[in-house]
């Protein structure tokens, strides 16, 4: 009997240490903002069932039926001003493919925006974000004729980590809320 209680108290002992080594291993992890479960799990979700990084990382819209590529373009532009988030850039890059193929490619436009003093304190926070800057909103017709667009998943930028300074997280959520306006709306056709 002896043997069996010193038995259990060796396994006891070792389970200890091992909750006690992942409890020190993964400490950081308490720390981060209460919304980066969720992120992280979502981002599993979609790499698990498409098994392409991106699509894990990725907002995207289809755009309704019977609405033109130049609808869509002039739609993102117009939702983009009255929400009051600077143009800092435009690539029509499906038109530069085609030029250097000297055939017509598939559309691809490529939108850059920016609340410039978001970003500003978005790299005074860590210097790491610098990487996610600008926004960027991409209009593309796939390879069956359908349009779509996409931006970066912003959640993992906002809730990913620790939480952000009151003040800055409040800014990044409204630059989210304007991104997803622009998706939405120019989505379903709105000027």
């Amino acid at each position: 009997m002896r043997f069996i209680w010193s038995l259990l108290a060796i396994i006891g002992l070792i389970a200890l240490g091992c909750v006690g080594f992942l409890a020190f291993k993964f400490s950081p992890l308490l720390s981060l903002d209460k919304g980066a479960a969720n992120v992280y799990y979502n981002m599993a979700l979609k790499l698990a069932e498409t098994g392409n990084a991106a699509e894990a990382t990725i907002w995207k819209r289809q755009v309704a039926d019977g609405i033109s590529f130049d609808d869509v373009h002039e739609s993102i532009k117009t939702i983009a001003q009255e929400n009051n988030i600077k143009d800092v850039g435009f690539l029509p890059l499906g038109d530069q493919v085609g030029a250097m193929n000297g055939k017509p490619w598939r559309k691809l436009n490529i939108y850059l925006y920016c609340n410039p003093l978001t970003a500003q304190k978005m790299v005074d926070h860590s210097d790491a974000y610098a990487a996610y800057l600008p926004c960027r909103i991409s209009l593309l017709e796939d390879k069956k004729g359908k349009l779509w667009i996409y931006s970066l998943d912003m959640d993992m930028m906002i809730h990913g980590g620790k939480t952000l300074p009151p003040a800055l997280l409040k800014e990044a959520i409204e630059v989210k809320r304007i991104i997803l306006d622009v998706l939405d709306r120019a989505s379903a056709g709105d000027f």
